[in-house]
């Protein structure tokens, strides 16, 4: 269990894309990670985009980066609730200059622009957003995952088994 050590903040609002919340929480538990579900309230149910429910263990007010080796940002509309949230984008920044992984999937770009994160880097996400990736100064690439140190980028659910291969990876060396 190579990720038995390793505490994953896994952030959740309303109207995720099921399979980009779930299917990397699975993924890390399977490996002996600890992911907690990080959402506006503790003890909350957030729904799903195909109604798939998800409760929060904790807050994000709650919740201190620096207790984490990593971050999970879904992908669904869920992005752009996350992104308003001062919290939220002090985890990702401090994630960031500690250069712990950060993942991010289809919508979930929203976030890291919004956290200031993206300019000079390799990225990947969802299409729709390539614009919005490329105007906040990322280098999109249409791929399947995209790694750039830390930063770990996918773009939708068919690309979820690579996309979290390099983030267990990446974890597992981190």
């Amino acid at each position: 269990m190579r990720l038995q050590d390793k505490k994953v903040i896994a952030l959740v609002a309303h109207d995720f894309e099921d399979l980009e919340l779930w299917y990397p929480i699975l993924r890390l538990q399977e490996e002996g990670a600890t992911v907690h579900l990080v959402g506006e309230k503790a003890g909350e149910k957030y729904i799903g985009k195909y109604g798939v429910p998800a409760v929060s263990d904790y807050a994000y007010a709650d919740v201190k980066a620096e207790d984490y080796d990593a971050i999970l940002v879904p992908g669904g509309w869920a992005p752009d609730k996350i992104r308003r949230f001062p919290e939220v984008l002090e985890m990702l920044r401090h994630m960031d200059h500690y250069e712990k992984p950060i993942g991010q999937i289809c919508h979930a770009g929203w976030v890291l622009i919004s956290a200031d994160i993206v300019r000079g880097r390799n990225v990947t996400s969802t299409p729709g957003i390539k614009d919005d990736m490329i105007n906040a100064g990322g280098n999109w690439q249409d791929l399947p995952v995209v790694v750039d140190g830390h930063i770990v980028s996918s773009r939708r659910p068919p690309d979820l088994p690579p996309y979290m291969k390099e983030f267990a990876d990446l974890l597992a060396d981190s």
